[in-house]
């Protein structure tokens, strides 16, 4: 029986949920790539937020060789769909959302966001 899948720790939901080509021929024809949550997030983390792919799997709160096959696959489907012009919908996956208790969250983001919270109660 095959272990089952972690959920992969994800700091916010994706401001867009998907991007078309220009011209609308992406719909036609079965030519739709489904991205998931996570990898859309191991894209943001490497490629965005310039992490290794050891950081991004710490922050991720999975293993190193699971974020180099997300990454890849990810990389794939982005390739796919800017090569052969199809529409790009992120959604699904298997994911958590970032804690809201974010002094325990160890992620980047969350502390960007504490620290705008503190600038903004300061300036009271």
């Amino acid at each position: 029986m095959p272990r089952p899948r972690k959920c992969r720790r994800i700091c916010a939901m994706p401001e867009n949920q998907g991007f078309e080509p220009l011209g609308g021929r992406g719909n036609c024809c079965g030519s739709r790539i489904v991205m998931s949550i996570d990898e859309y997030e191991a894209i943001r983390l490497i490629d965005w937020e310039k992490l290794t792919q050891e950081q991004c799997a710490v922050q991720m709160g999975i293993a190193r060789t699971t974020v180099t096959g997300i990454y890849e696959s990810a990389r794939t489907k982005l390739a796919d769909a800017l090569v052969h012009g199809k529409s790009l919908k992120i959604q699904g996956g298997d994911y958590t959302l970032c804690s809201e208790n974010r002094n325990e969250c160890s992620r980047r983001c969350c502390k960007k966001e504490k620290e705008k919270e503190n600038e903004n109660s300061s300036n009271l």
